[in-house]
């Protein structure tokens, strides 16, 4: 079955496995998918990031992404939620201008420019607005 948003997707299935208390998930693979899953590995909201990649043997028939989840020494999940902004239907642009902070700058903004996949900070300091794919706090 195909995925009309595979972003939302991948987003949906990481704040499920927090919620359910999984110590891991697997997500379909995209080059923006890897990108925002990356920056979240990046950010500390996650703690690594695999690619696994097509293996008949062990039944994984497309490539995967393979994130594992991070805790506090609680228990509490480090990512407290994570919400899509831009959607198929309504995509949501921002100018640099006018980039979000989120939560204070506790949570990041994750946005797609023209200098690839970046955290609201980082669009800052080059200047450049685009895409706004989501936040995480």
């Amino acid at each position: 079955m195909s995925v009309s948003d595979p972003i939302a997707d991948a987003l949906t299935k990481i704040r499920n496995a927090y919620r359910a208390g999984h110590p891991q998930v697997i997500v379909n693979y995209s080059g923006l998918t890897e990108s925002i899953v990356k920056l979240l590995a990046a950010e500390n909201f996650v703690n690594s990031v695999q690619v696994l990649e097509k293996d008949p043997e062990r039944k994984i028939n497309y490539k995967r992404i393979l994130v594992i989840l991070r805790y506090t020494n609680t228990g509490e999940p480090v990512m407290q939620n994570i919400v899509r902004m831009s959607k198929p239907g309504r995509r949501v642009y921002v100018k640099a201008a006018k980039l979000p902070s989120v939560f204070n700058n506790t949570g990041c903004a994750i946005i797609s420019t023209s200098n690839g996949v970046m955290v609201d900070r980082d669009a800052r300091i080059a200047g450049v607005g685009g895409e706004y794919i989501c936040k995480v706090w």
